[in-house]
């Protein structure tokens, strides 16, 4: 029933958005690859948690050092322009899963959906029909039910955010406490599962609990941020950039005083200041503007990832099958480093938020290892995955494949995208009723928020990478705001399939 009532609300909600009348747009359907794809790779997927798309060295980090992320970017594909539909933890893994906006699969926010879950359209059922074995290792996050999802033949899952040091696993019908740091522990889960299925196609999807700090996890799968949360790094990695400096970017605000209150994200920031909330919450939870301290602690876990792709390349390099075996490596959404003077609030529409890294290796496909500019998605992930098994990829899909990507230069690629967020289980109250839509057309970004629609923001990132000027109220950008205004609405109601 709640389910039910949560999509109907999501209906309700996304029509308010159309606010103009809409004409049918024809939907994009995932194509197939742009040549024919050979054999049946194995396939590997890592999903981190709260990465930013600049959180690894080769894409400019001042200190941290990710040799392995660095490799495969060198010997595959770094995507640059990596997008999620939308930056928050269970819609986007549930759109990663499936394929389909969250408006569409019906998991809106991070409350414990277990059932609905269950019921997802998952592209794994068919790669085990096509004959692959399938296994789902770590972070489901989908609600706290741990135990096993549609299409999954090996299965071992975290409950809920699971924990750091010493984490609780749902294995073979049972759950244990595994002695250990939980990165080490899922990586060799992922190891073992390789090495037992080296001899068959098979797809491994590794889901890690860094870069997310320990919270009290609720049974109605919420957090509680009252009882605080930490970021821990691996023992062996605690307090190696104990004195690095991080160059914060020139959207970052370092005082309230700094904050714009005409604006939506102004005005919660202000709530987030008050001596109530201040009082309920403390200031090391709220950690304001994130400290130097939050940035070194996430690095230094960053480091155990790292050596985990690592240490997976490795067994499948000793297993004679890392060329066979496609490595997609990405996250869930980004992570606030003071930009726009918000810390823990990934789940808004700025590029710090929204973009991560997006690294693809399959010698197989990709014609030249390098970067690329083009908008991915990640509702892109689940039609790649299929289109490089040789499965058909079914019209419920909302995504495209990227293998033409990979295979090299292509005429004819989106220019456009929406992203989407509804803010219906909040842990944050200041940030209560900051459901948006925003619309990425070429340069210029349209942010359209559902309660305080005079509060829009229309910013060109090509001048305005950071995201400081807000053009909405430019008399020479008038019409390219209406024009995103209706393309937006338009885009709304195609992520629903009501087209």
């Amino acid at each position: 029933m709640k389910w039910t009532k949560s999509i109907l609300e999501v209906l309700s909600l996304t029509l308010a958005f159309v606010f103009l009348a809409c004409q049918s747009v024809h939907k994009q359907p995932g194509e197939t690859s742009a040549a024919p794809l050979s054999g049946h790779p194995n396939i590997v997927m890592i999903v981190v948690d709260d990465q930013r798309w600049d959180e690894l060295s080769i894409a400019g980090h001042p200190f941290l050092k990710t040799p392995n992320m660095d490799r495969l970017a060198r010997e595959g594909i770094l995507f640059r322009n990596a997008y999620q539909v939308v930056p928050l933890c269970s819609p986007n893994r549930a759109s990663i899963l499936t394929g389909q906006y969250p408006s569409r699969h019906g998991i809106v926010d991070n409350v414990a959906r277990d059932r609905a879950s269950h019921r997802l359209q998952l592209f794994a059922p068919l790669l085990q029909q096509a004959g692959y074995t399938t296994a789902h290792i770590g972070k489901w996050h989908m609600g706290n039910d741990p135990t096993p999802r549609p299409g999954y033949d090996y299965w071992t899952c975290l409950p809920g955010q699971g924990r750091t040091i010493d984490p609780i696993l749902y294995e073979e019908g049972r759950l244990d406490t595994i002695s250990g740091y939980v990165t080490d522990i899922l990586t060799d889960k992922m190891i073992d599962f390789i090495r037992n299925n080296a001899n068959k196609p098979f797809f491994a999807y590794l889901g890690h609990k860094a870069v997310h700090p320990d919270a009290k996890q609720l049974n109605n799968g919420a957090i509680d941020l009252k009882a605080g949360h930490r970021f821990i790094p691996a023992p062996r990695h605690e307090g190696m950039y104990h004195d690095a400096f991080f160059q914060r970017r020139p959207n970052a605000l370092t005082f309230y005083d700094q904050v714009d209150s005409a604006s939506v994200i102004g005005q919660a920031l202000i709530t987030k200041n008050h001596p109530s909330i201040r009082s309920e919450f403390g200031d090391d939870l709220l950690d304001h503007f994130t400290t130097d301290k939050t940035i070194r602690e996430r690095s230094e876990m960053l480091l155990a990832v790292d050596e985990s792709l690592g240490k997976i390349m490795a067994e499948l390099e000793a297993l004679n099958i890392l060329d066979n075996t496609c490595i997609i490596f990405t996250s869930d959404n980004g992570y606030f480093y003071g930009e726009h003077g918000l810390s823990l609030e990934r789940r808004l529409p700025y590029e710090e938020s929204v973009r991560t890294p997006l690294i693809i290796r399959y010698p197989g496909v990709i014609s030249q290892p390098g970067q690329d500019d083009h908008f991915t998605l990640s509702i892109d992930y689940a039609p790649t995955i299929l289109d490089l098994a040789g499965i058909a990829i079914p019209a419920w899909m909302q995504g495209r494949s990227l293998v033409p990507l990979m295979q090299g230069p292509v005429k004819d690629w989106r220019q456009s995208f929406l992203m989407e967020y509804y803010s219906y289980e909040n842990p944050m109250p200041w940030l209560i009723d900051t459901d948006y839509k925003a619309f990425r057309k070429g340069n210029y970004k349209y942010i359209r928020w559902y309660k305080y629609q005079d509060l829009d923001e229309l910013y060109d990132l090509e001048s305005d990478p950071y995201e400081m000027h807000n053009l909405v109220l430019d008399p020479n950008m008038k019409s390219l705001a209406n024009e995103m205004k209706t393309e937006l609405a338009q885009a709304a109601v195609q992520a629903m399939g009501l087209n």
